[in-house]
């Protein structure tokens, strides 16, 4: 976590809640929700580990595990077959040329995941996936990333386990290291983007987002190179207590990208870049709304941050936003609904006001 001024504090880890009830009911719906082949369980079942080491020799935190002959060739089938329910919706017939070429494990973080490194045989071409514990702040972290943000999100669930495809990009902390002051990327494209990424987070409640925990994603464009800013950790959702913990601007780690914010970016286009991003995620929520109703319905059902933590979060929102209609909430569901609702009120402060055409006939805007 951070302290008043933006200094990094330690980070105790945080509960784990189950899924179940009304977010199971979603998930199911929604068809994320299926019978899995293999489960988180199984594959804690290694029998030897040995470090895995970065390129440059250093330490990557994850260790490659092993597993008894008979039980790898399980897991194989298994672990080929749940990819097949990640990509092609359990249409394994495209995907028996695939095969597993290593298991990672690593115990840093709260999920402690798994990856499966899966290789095609025909040219080699490997490609990621995550079995991790399921959490249901990670779950509802995931499922408002695909509904409020420009990506989308594939993941499964089933029981005690969660499967998730890998997010591509170059990690945060490395970006800052190898790429940040690099030609080869057009710097007020990158600034105009973390200052959309500090506005979304915020205003979804995602936290905990220093530069390991995000990645920057760099698509060639006829020009130049368009970047898009991606969450990759939703351990962090709706969960602490402190409302800088959602503003990734004010962790220390972050700097580097907030000093070069602040070098290519004046406060006029600061300001139309935060509106932009408040109008793209009121238009999502708004076609997303019936979802959005239900998720948050779950979220208030069984809450996933302790009652003091959310009362804090109700007063510090209050006072950031000065609007005190936080106040009135007591759990991080009626916290993220207020902050989605105020969009509304915000663009039309702002002059947007087609925002949504007919969906906003009415001044209050839409209900989540």
């Amino acid at each position: 976590m951070v302290d008043d001024t933006g200094n990094q504090l330690r980070t105790l880890k945080k509960l784990t809640y189950p899924l179940r009830g009304r977010l199971r009911e979603y998930l199911a719906r929604e068809g994320r929700e299926v019978k899995l082949p293999v489960s988180y369980a199984q594959l804690t079942g290694f029998v030897a580990s040995a470090p895995l080491l970065n390129k440059d020799g250093s330490d990557s935190m994850w260790e490659i595990v092993a597993y008894p002959p008979h039980e790898m060739e399980h897991l194989n089938a298994g672990l080929t077959e749940t990819y097949a329910l990640l990509r092609g919706e359990g249409e394994t017939s495209f995907f028996r040329h695939l095969y597993v070429d290593r298991i990672d494990y690593c115990a840093f973080g709260n999920s402690k995941p798994f990856r499966i490194r899966i290789v095609n045989a025909y040219n080699e071409n490997p490609d990621y996936f995550y079995f991790k514990i399921a959490d249901a702040s990670r779950v509802y972290g995931l499922e408002l990333e695909h509904l409020l943000s420009p990506n989308r999100m594939h993941y499964l669930t089933d029981r005690d386990t969660l499967v998730e495809e890998h997010i591509v990009g170059i990690p945060g902390d490395v970006f800052i290291t190898d790429w940040l002051n690099s030609e080869k990327f057009p710097p007020v494209r990158l600034a105009k983007e973390m200052i959309k990424f500090n506005e979304r987070c915020l205003i979804r409640l995602l936290g905990d987002m220093r530069a390991y925990n995000f990645v920057i994603a760099v698509t060639p464009d006829f020009d130049t190179a368009q970047i898009r800013v991606r969450a990759m950790d939703f351990d962090q959702q709706s969960y602490n207590g402190r409302v800088k913990f959602y503003i990734p601007q004010y962790f220390k780690d972050n700097n580097p990208y907030v000093f070069h914010c602040m070098k290519y970016v004046n406060e006029a286009s600061s300001i139309q870049y935060q509106k932009e991003e408040q109008s793209l995620i009121y238009r999502r929520a708004i076609i997303s709304a019936d979802l959005l109703r239900d998720l948050l319905a779950a979220m208030r059902e069984h809450p996933i941050s302790p009652e003091e933590k959310a009362l804090q979060l109700a007063g510090e929102l209050a006072d950031f936003y000065k609007d005190n209609t936080f106040s009135s909430a007591t759990n991080m569901a009626d916290l993220l609904k207020i902050s989605l609702e105020r969009l509304h009120g915000s663009l039309r402060e702002a002059g947007v006001s087609n925002i949504g055409m007919a969906h906003l006939s009415s001044p209050e805007g839409v209900s989540f």
